[in-house]
């Protein structure tokens, strides 16, 4: 049995900012991530961020994620256990983790989830083709692994990552037949719709995909237009030759920790599905377990960075860690997510998250 003050579970963003936060306060801490790396979704994105200083505008996300690791492996509060999988979290309070073929028993006094969330998916035929990707595992192939995912893709999805995604295909010399968004306006920044648009991508509103075509790997797709019930337009077919289908229809939470964990939990579509309850300090109705991050919402990555830096804030509080900038740090994260979630764009997120507070 290992015993440690903090677990955290997920080494992305919100991980990785709980991790950082907690350890400045002087709290010893597990941070365990399934991977072989530390980063999560930031390792893929090569794009600049948006927003003020401290949400690390102008940087891109590949660049954070490595200055974040090297923080938190310098760190000798921080015992870092990569290609490791939290397993369940018990009554007992002991959280089960399988590293390498062997079983982990550690317990410990408070518990932050970070585990982010998972791509969703659309139903149509021939969705299980290869050549059916998620936004995702597009990003992973090209700007992890430098593997073009195919020649020529359709990208279903107008939202911000939809939108990069396609600029990246670009960039490394896929060719992006067009983009097709269900909504009748795209989600995305326009100043990241106008680089695509500009390459000469066509953007069509109010259009679904309707089936893949191709026996053994995708050979083209079949899209329609949308009336304002959200039905399909007889006679508005347009066909693409393509090899790859896109999806990025955006994500839903990770929860199943918390769901095993007894935590109550509530179905916001606001903030991608079912997410836990909890209060202004970011714990849920088990006490001792914070969340932070996709797991409690899907927002951007910099929304994630300031909830892990918060909920590792106070999880180290809650056990008697204190500095005198303790109280100040707190108002200014909080400050910046107000920020992140104001006006129209974040009128979503805010509505979501008045459901979810405890």
């Amino acid at each position: 049995m290992k015993h440690t003050e903090i677990a955290i579970v997920g080494g992305g963003p919100a991980g990785l900012a709980a991790a950082l936060n907690a350890a400045k306060l002087g709290a010893r801490i597990h941070l365990i991530d399934r991977n072989d790396y530390l980063g999560g979704q930031l390792i893929k994105q090569t794009h600049r961020f948006f927003g003020s200083k401290e949400q690390r505008a102008s940087e891109r996300g590949i660049d954070i994620a490595r200055e974040l690791a090297n923080q938190v492996t310098a760190s000798k509060n921080i015992q870092v256990m990569t290609e490791a999988t939290a397993l369940g979290y018990y009554e007992d309070g002991v959280l089960l983790v399988e590293q390498h073929k062997k079983i982990f028993a550690i317990k410990p006094e408070r518990l932050i989830i970070a585990t982010g969330g998972a791509e969703k998916t659309l139903l149509f035929p021939n969705n299980d083709l290869p050549g059916v990707y998620g936004a995702g595992a597009v990003q992973t192939l090209v700007n992890v692994f430098g593997v073009k995912p195919g020649k020529r893709v359709l990208m279903v999805g107008a939202g911000n990552i939809g939108v990069i995604v396609s600029y990246q295909l670009l960039q490394a010399g896929v060719e992006v037949a067009a983009i097709i968004e269900a909504a009748p306006r795209i989600g995305a920044y326009w100043v990241h719709a106008s680089k695509v648009v500009r390459a000469g991508v066509p953007i069509y509103t109010r259009h679904t995909i309707q089936r893949a075509h191709g026996h053994r790997e995708v050979t083209g797709a079949t899209v329609v237009q949308l009336d304002e019930n959200w039905q399909p337009v007889p006679g508005t077919e347009k066909e693409f030759d393509v090899d790859v289908i896109c999806l990025s229809v955006g994500l839903t939470p990770l929860t199943e920790l918390l769901w095993q964990a007894g935590c109550r939990m509530v179905f916001v579509p606001e903030l991608g599905g079912n997410v836990p309850l909890r209060n202004e300090h970011l714990e849920t109705s088990v006490p001792g377990i914070y969340v932070a991050g996709d797991v409690a919402g899907i927002e951007e990555a910099s929304a994630a960075m300031m909830e892990g830096a918060l909920a590792g804030l106070n999880a180290a509080a809650s056990l008697g860690y204190t500095t005198e900038s303790l109280g100040l740090d707190r108002r200014n994260i909080l400050a910046q997510l107000e920020g992140l979630r104001s006006g129209p764009v974040g009128e979503k997120i805010r509505k979501g998250l008045a459901q979810a507070l405890l």
